[in-house]
């Protein structure tokens, strides 16, 4: 349909028709483009239909129409299948609830949009459980399971999705409304009379195997197999009807487990061992090599693993059962962890090789296609050795891991789909590894469906008779071709619609330089792969990606969802306004830039550099938004303030209702936000004085902020010197944390300085000695380093190169000495660690002070590693930074804190203000939604005399402002504790007389 008036009136009377919503807009279509295929078909539009009845009209406008159905959950099939160009049915927004749940019966009734999880903890409580558990348990649905006849880790134990249903609620393409189950129940006309009539080819034609999943499962209509229509409605991919409700079986699940994970030398001898495991009654037995291991510490000795899962009744009994295992197999090495915690680390490992594995060791991609074949269990051993010789004759290469108890094996390979003899060889590969399979006795899927990428191949493994059959049964099922066409019978060919053909061949000229994709922003794009891990509605333990997703719950508002966009923007055809595209701006307008996904997302997408270099994009040479300029330019007008001494007149004005809505106003900050106070003494200023009065063992220097031009004194410690970067959040808004990380270096022995304020053409650093300068500086006056953070978030690019050269020039000599940065706000550690070498990717001297950058912890570790940290000996809450966690990583926060006997964890999430986007306006509530999924209740139910630790500005501005509660930053607990004075606030005990905070709320929960 390419005619716009016909395109207005189907929209328009599907509208009239349905109570859901109707999306025919460009982010709407944008965002169902893909799934986490290789495939792209771009949709007419998009229906969230709120109950059956929604789903039988469209069925119903489109039929009149000739217009096509795709029925659409999570959006993670792999093989293409969950993509259209008619109009798609999105069943997550609205009908994705659990019924009901019958724990006596072991059933529940769920719609096909809830997510697995959300089943497997309203069942926990039961001790039940849904059996299949595909890796994407966080974002699938019930209906994509079903549509897919998805398995997971545990298929060994519980089977795939098919032994797990009992009845399904079904709308055909005609209009009807079928509830399938046993017996024929629900049958449409025409199908038993189909399969009667093929009996002996169904008893025969089939490969028996515990994850066959290609093709139709008409095998289940079988007398002996209880001629099962819900069955064999499993797997067939949305080509047959619409399903609305679905009644599944909960198994019970193990009071107690244990995880076995036994090492091999290769993928070869896991895989040989896999099927001897299975008679001993493992949950799981899933393999993977060590090239899919970022990091093998956690592991035992090995070059590829079997992660096998035992149950009982108690810890115990599932030790036991996990030894036996470990007993006979035979292994190089093997480790039993019954540590829940533990479990969780060592399967996150597993559960990412979907992701990681689209990276080849060396950088470079690699893709879905050849996702799941399954073979015999019996037969894995020999299939890989052949699978591995294919890809070698063949020039390709990929990492083969999966579900080697049940055969099935997942691999990403390195195809080239980016030319026209790329794709040829992948069709040549496709063609000839069907056949390998089929010679194995296996199945083209063993687990993510037939789809596009391997339906044309199914008469290989079936002949063109049994095909033949499958579009009869088809033909019974959906006689206008209208659900889901192309798929499974009459395919589209397997080398068609790929998504990349329509990026540019062209370089994108860009501002960052993008050094993990060789600088080519449209590879940067395509890392999203759409596994969707930033669809979860939930954050566990330290993680943060997503926060704008949980608060909102909108695909564009996810990782995922905007590096579709991003997609389409290079595509040019959803989206045609390129840089210019408010669709994707207003996307990117909720990105928080935590940086979340470039630590939790698999494939390592960067959505917070993508935004900046958006952005900078997008307002070139045009009218920035007001927010930009007022805390974009945040350090200029902090200088100012300071410069004027004016800091008490500004606090003043701001505590004045009508001037701060004028400024706020002014300044495009939320009215609902508070203005922090200004420290009335700058932290260089209280280092000054603190010099000028000759105190502490590292007061001074030529590298000392507001040190005279011709050097000064060098302190009197011998300790090892460090560079303490005066951040722009230390420096005007809480010096106190400045001052106590003074406090502690000093006191672990550390000669302290800061960075020089002129440019020195020599290196000596807070030796004392006299430095020559460069004269021009001179007449340039004093400058401060900066990081670049606040132009970097709001996409001023030119300005925040220009900030970061100046302060590269005004660090040269720190750079050649081997003296290490410490930097305080952890927010400004990330940017200086990976902000500036990439936007800075031409000067060598910003991979030098990257390099050198180190956090207050980590200072202690490396450099004093002999001092102890003073007993503090309290329980602490709060949040790990955002940007710690992502960029930085916390295990030297979280050894120094147990040194120092401060107790507990600290949440995951995002405190919601990160840095700008809390302050501007339209972002309070999703801000604010951040604040309370984790940082909120993980303070407000810490006991009395919880020590509440946030290193960064914005986590205890947003406790602050939200709570009331005075975050601290680790450096100022440790100072206290040294004094013996935990009660003071600020390293020299009034904290307030300093502006450390400007509002020293109540300490603790």
């Amino acid at each position: 349909m390419t005619d716009v008036g016909d395109l207005a009136a189907l929209e328009a009377e599907l509208r009239r028709a349905v109570r859901g919503d109707v999306g025919f807009d460009v982010t709407s279509r944008a965002l169902v483009t893909m799934d986490a295929s290789n495939y792209r078909r771009v949709p007419l539009g998009v229906v969230a239909p709120r109950d059956a009845d929604d789903v039988a009209a469209v069925l119903g406008v489109c039929r009149e129409r000739g217009v096509p159905v795709v029925a659409r959950g999570g959006g993670t099939s792999i093989a293409g299948q969950a993509t259209g160009t008619g109009v798609v049915l999105d069943f997550t927004r609205h009908m994705n609830r659990l019924v009901s749940l019958d724990a006596e019966g072991r059933t529940a009734v769920v719609q096909p949009g809830l997510v697995l999880d959300r089943l497997q903890e309203a069942a926990a409580p039961h001790g039940l459980r849904f059996g299949p558990d595909p890796s994407t348990h966080s974002r699938c649905t019930l209906g994509g399971m079903i549509g897919n006849n998805s398995c997971g880790s545990h298929s060994v134990a519980w089977g795939t999705t098919a032994d797990s249903v009992r009845e399904l609620d079904v709308v055909t393409a005609r209009g009807g409304r079928l509830r399938l189950g046993q017996d024929w129940a629900g049958a449409p006309d025409g199908l038993r009379a189909l399969a009667e009539g093929e009996l002996r080819r169904l008893r025969t034609g089939f490969p028996e195997l515990p994850r066959r999943i290609s093709g139709y499962a008409l095998d289940a209509l079988l007398p002996e197999r209880g001629a099962d229509v819900a069955r064999s409605f499993c797997g067939s991919e949305g080509t047959l009807g619409v399903l609305t409700e679905a009644v599944v079986r909960l198994v019970e699940a193990p009071r107690a487990r244990a995880l076995a994970v036994l090492g091999y030398a290769d993928e070869s001898a896991a895989a040989e061992a896999a099927a001897g495991l299975l008679p001993l009654g493992p949950l799981t037995v899933e393999g993977m090599a060590a090239d899919l291991v970022p990091s093998p510490q956690a592991l035992p000795r090995g070059g590829a693993w079997l992660f096998v899962e035992t149950g009982g009744e108690s810890a115990g009994e599932a030790r036991a059962r996990a030894e036996a295992i470990v007993r006979a197999a035979d292994v190089l090495d093997a480790l039993v962890v019954t540590d829940p915690a533990g479990q969780r680390a060592l399967w996150r490992i597993r559960e990412d090789a979907s992701g990681t594995a689209t990276r080849m060791p060396d950088g470079t991609e690699a893709w879905p296609g050849w996702e799941d074949c399954a073979v015999p269990p019996a037969r894995l051993g020999a299939y890989l050795r052949d699978f591995r010789s294919l890809m070698a004759a063949h020039g390709l290469r990929g990492t083969p891991y999966g579900h080697f108890g049940d055969g099935c094996i997942h691999v990403r390979i390195d195809f080239d789909l980016l030319t026209e003899a790329g794709v040829a060889r992948f069709r040549r590969f496709s063609e000839e590894l069907a056949e390998l399979v089929v010679a194995h006795g296996g199945s083209l899927s063993g687990e993510h469906g037939d789809g596009q990428a391997r339906a044309e191949l199914l008469p290989k493994m079936y002949g063109a008779e049994m095909v033949g059959l499958f579009e009869r049964a088809k033909g019974v099922w959906d006689p206008d071709d209208l659900l889901n066409p192309g798929m499974l019978v009459r395919p589209a060919p397997l080398d068609a619609d790929l998504r990349f053909s329509v990026l540019p061949r062209e370089p994108v000229d860009v501002a960052f330089g993008y050094p993990a994709d060789g600088g080519d922003f449209p590879a940067a794009v395509r890392r999203c792969v759409g596994v969707a891990k930033c669809r979860t509605t939930s954050v566990s333990g330290s993680g943060v990606m997503c926060p704008s997703f949980r608060a909102t719950g909108a695909e564009e508002h996810s990782t995922r969802g905007r590096a579709r966009l991003l997609h389409e923007m290079l595509a040019g055809e959803v989206v045609r306004d390129g840089w210019r595209s408010t669709e994707v701006r207003d996307a990117l307008d909720l990105c928080l830039s935590c940086k979340g996904c470039r630590s939790d997302c698999p494939v390592g997408v960067d959505m917070a550099t993508y935004k900046a270099e958006f952005l900078h994009q997008h307002y070139a040479g045009r009218r920035r938004p007001a927010a930009h300029h007022s805390m974009g330019r945040l350090p200029v007008w902090l200088r100012a303030v300071s410069r004027t001494r004016t800091a008490r007149l500004v606090n003043a004005l701001s505590a004045v209702r009508p001037f701060a809505r004028a400024a706020k106003r002014l300044g495009g900050i939320a009215p609902e936000r508070e203005i922090p106070r200004l420290a009335t003494r700058t932290f260089s200023g209280w280092w000054e004085r603190r010099r000028a009065g000759g105190g502490g063992a590292g007061a001074g220097g030529a590298a000392g902020g507001g040190a005279p031009a011709h050097g000064g004194p060098g302190g009197t410690g011998q300790g090892p010197l460090v560079v303490l970067w005066p951040d722009t959040f230390t420096e005007h808004l809480s010096p106190g944390v400045g001052q106590a990380a003074v406090r502690v270096l000093e006191a672990a022995g550390l000669r302290v300085a800061l960075p020089p304020t002129l440019r020195l053409e020599k290196p000596p650093v807070g030796d004392g000695r006299t430095v020559a300068l460069d004269p021009l500086s001179l007449l340039r006056g004093r400058g401060r380093v900066c990081c670049g953070l606040t132009y970097v978030s709001t996409g001023q690019l030119d300005r925040a190169r220009a900030v970061m050269r100046r302060t590269l020039d005004l660090m040269e000599p720190v750079l050649e000495t081997d003296a290490p940065v410490v930097v305080l706000e952890p927010s400004c550690a990330a940017a200086l660690r990976t902000d500036v070498p990439e936007l800075l990717h031409d000067d060598p001297r910003a991979a030098r002070l990257a390099a050198k950058v180190l956090t207050f912890a980590e200072t202690l570790e490396r450099h004093a590693p002999g001092w102890r940290p003073p007993r503090v000996d309290r329980p602490v809450a709060g949040q790990t930074h955002c940007h710690q966690h992502a960029v930085l990583g916390d295990a030297a926060d979280r050894r120094l804190r147990e040194a120092a006997l401060l107790t507990g964890e600290l949440s995951g999430g995002c405190c919601g203000l990160a840095g700008n986007f809390g302050f501007e306006k339209g972002h309070w509530e999703v801000s604010t939604a951040c604040a309370e999924e984790q940082l909120l209740p993980s303070v407000r139910d810490a006991p009395d005399g919880t020590v509440v630790l946030a290193d960064g500005f914005s986590c205890r501005t947003q406790l602050e402002q939200l709570a009331g509660v005075r975050g601290r930053h680790l450096a100022e607990v440790l100072a206290e504790a040294l004094d013996g004075n935990a009660g003071h606030d600020g390293a020299d005990g009034n904290a307030a007389r300093d502006g450390a905070d400007g509002n020293p709320a109540r300490d603790g929960a």
